[in-house]
């Protein structure tokens, strides 16, 4: 059958369907490094499911900051420690976009206090969501990711660096490497990667909270390039990881730092 002729009464070229975009889920996707990871992914093209847990009125802004530069994204509700939440999120993905890719999980929750300090009722929270929260994403992900996919959690610089009242973050984020590293090799065969990005102090609420001006002056004063990352700084590692050009790192912690030592 003959291609129909163009206006100039040349032959068109062939059409060919465009293949479904690559989908990412963003827990955690309403604010901080999970937003800006949100926005960056939706620039390479993906169809993004913002994962949020309270933040509404965030999460819709984050999937109109999307919308509103010509990409797809959606906003769903989940407490990332409840496993029925969680397979719900995944299962709004799927419907919504015909599957996941790559899942990056950036829901997390701090508190500093001494360890000799720490309330243990705050301690059992922070820890269900960040080390249960993040074994329950992450095994939804290594069900459900498809091959020449990624999966890419959070940790922290502060693990190396052992700053005094971060002992109950830094054992919940030493806890999320553990696993990663883990999830990595349990996922042999399957062509899907699982990395742990850590990053230094990044000028974000859940880091800035609490402190003084003075605290922050000297933690930005500490690595080499002496200033805060940014969330862009750390989307742009999460989006390499992601990303094909990415795909041979695997079972590795990333320390986004900008040099500390």
């Amino acid at each position: 059958m003959p291609l129909p002729a163009s206006p100039d009464g040349t032959a068109a070229p062939e059409q060919r369907p465009s293949a479904p975009p690559r989908v990412a889920i963003v827990t955690g996707g309403s604010r901080g490094i999970g937003r800006g990871t949100a926005g960056r992914l939706a620039a390479d093209g993906y169809a993004v499911v913002v994962g949020y847990a309270g933040g509404r009125d965030a999460a819709e802004a984050a999937v109109e900051e999307v919308v509103t530069v010509g990409g797809r994204a959606v906003a769903v509700r989940a407490d990332v420690a409840d496993e029925h939440a969680v397979a719900a999120l995944f299962d709004a993905a799927e419907a919504e976009f015909g599957g996941v890719d790559v899942v990056v999980h950036a829901a997390g929750r701090m508190h500093l206090a001494p360890i000799a300090d720490m309330d243990l009722a705050v301690l059992d929270d922070l820890h269900r969501t960040n080390i249960r929260g993040t074994f329950v994403v992450v095994q939804q992900a290594a069900r459900r990711v498809r091959p020449g996919g990624a999966i890419v959690t959070f940790s922290t610089s502060v693990l190396g660096l052992a700053f005094p009242r971060y002992g109950a973050y830094a054992a919940s984020k030493g806890a999320v490497e553990a696993l990663t590293m883990i999830l990595a090799r349990e996922l042999r065969g399957r062509d899907v990667t699982a990395n742990t990005v850590a990053p230094g102090p990044t000028a974000t609420d859940l880091f800035l909270d609490g402190k003084d001006e003075e605290t922050v002056a000297r933690l930005a004063a500490q690595p080499p390039l002496e200033r805060l990352a940014t969330p862009a700084d750390i989307a742009e590692v999460v989006a390499f990881l992601a990303s094909p050009a990415g795909h041979w790192v695997n079972g590795q912690v990333v320390r986004a730092n900008g040099g500390i030592v």
